[in-house]
């Protein structure tokens, strides 16, 4: 039997190498003056900026380059559309990871509003944004978030009483998603590192949530499929264009996937994480991966709470091992250990070389929100799988 569900509205999706040469005919379709935002480093530096900036010229488009230099604050939003407010823009490009496309999507939404990001935050703000928007493209550089699928803004405020929370509107969806994975071959290792375990968490995680369905389930293991073949190949050699193309095939499904079935307690704590350190969002991923599903699977064993949780981590443990004719519970486990032996492989630190040390679980744990984990985790066991991080 089909269980119920809704599928959220995406964006006109362009998948190809050497997608960017084709943008500045994407934006003669909305007009002449454009916002670029994009990262401190990694497009500006790129060999394919000097080429776009001059197409650009050549066919008559302005355009204004704004550079997001981490995950964006309300500051930097408000700050970018007071800059441009008496501009004639027709259109916002974002050209970068998932921090840059998460501005761009918020600066669009902004530039028609007086009042400051903060009002319109989930969790933070009273009012609900009524949707108007500028035109939105976005192409990411990193394969990660999958931030081009997907309706919200993740805005973030550092700091103890900081928060990382989403602008979100069914409009915000970005008018067109281009994915060029040639894009992401300079990607810095580390970056594909974290990136990648975003990615292959949010995959994860909504093919077990509870609100996962008959397309997610679907969507997601062609995403994971994705992962196996790529995640390690595209961090070994960065220059191994089929691996990349993978890469970023895994993470728009995971932004589709993300929309439409929700997340569990991974998430849950890089937002509570997220607001009061300094760190990439991808990196918290990676590092909790492993932990947060082992405590899941001792939980989901106990009183066999949820067999259709447990049955999928068999089924994710058999799509990561390749020996056959084992138990349910051999490839449970085994699955448990490939994201113990991945976190290894991909070389993330533990969270406590970021600056998170035991005195700071319990104010996470309060602050750490789980909607569609498979099963419910007591405080106890979040501290757990956070200290079990350090």
């Amino acid at each position: 039997m089909v269980k119920p569900f809704q599928f959220s509205r995406l964006p006109k999706i362009c998948f190809k190498k050497g997608l960017i040469a084709e943008l500045p005919c994407f934006v003669e379709q909305y007009g002449k003056k454009i916002i670029l935002v994009t990262g401190k480093r990694s497009f500006p530096g790129s060999i394919y900026a000097e080429k776009l900036f001059n197409d650009f010229k050549k066919k008559g488009i302005g355009y204004h380059v704004l550079s997001i230099p981490g995950e964006p604050s309300p500051d930097i939003i408000d700050n970018a559309t007071k800059v441009f407010k008496n501009e004639l823009i027709n259109l916002i490009v974002g050209i970068g990871g998932g921090s840059v496309i998460d501005a761009g999507k918020a600066i669009s939404a902004m530039m028609y509003r007086s009042e400051s990001v903060v009002e319109f935050l989930e969790g933070v703000g009273s009012k609900e944004h009524p949707g108007t928007k500028l035109p939105y493209i976005a192409i990411p550089t990193t394969s990660g978030t999958g931030s081009e699928a997907t309706k919200n803004a993740v805005i973030s405020r550092i700091g103890i009483t900081g928060f990382k929370r989403s602008l979100r509107h069914d409009n915000f969806v970005p008018d067109i998603a281009l994915i060029d994975p040639e894009l992401t071959v300079y990607c810095p290792k580390e970056i594909t590192a974290a990136s990648g375990m975003d990615c292959f968490t949010q995959l994860t995680e909504a093919y077990l949530s509870d609100k996962s369905n008959e397309y997610t389930d679907a969507l997601a293991m062609e995403g994971l499929k994705a992962i196996k073949e790529s995640l390690t190949r595209s961090y070994i050699d960065g220059q191994n264009i089929e691996a990349r193309t993978g890469m970023s095939f895994a993470a728009l499904t995971s932004g589709i996937c993300l929309a439409n079935a929700g997340l569990g307690v991974v998430h849950g704590f890089a937002s509570s994480i997220g607001g009061m350190f300094d760190i990439p969002h991808g990196l918290i991923c990676g590092t909790l991966m492993a932990r947060s599903n082992e405590i899941n699977v001792r939980e989901l064993r106990k009183k066999d709470k949820n067999p259709v949780a447990l049955k999928k981590y068999a089924i994710l443990g058999k799509l990561f091992n390749d020996k056959s004719r084992h138990t349910e519970d051999y490839y449970i486990d085994s699955f448990v250990s490939y994201l113990q032996n991945l976190t290894y492989d991909l070389d993330l630190t533990g969270l406590r070389k970021s600056g998170l040390d035991e005195k700071d679980a319990g104010i996470i744990c309060f602050k750490t929100e789980i909607k569609n984990n498979p099963v419910k985790l007591a405080e106890e066991d979040l501290i757990e799988i956070l200290l079990k991080s350090l």
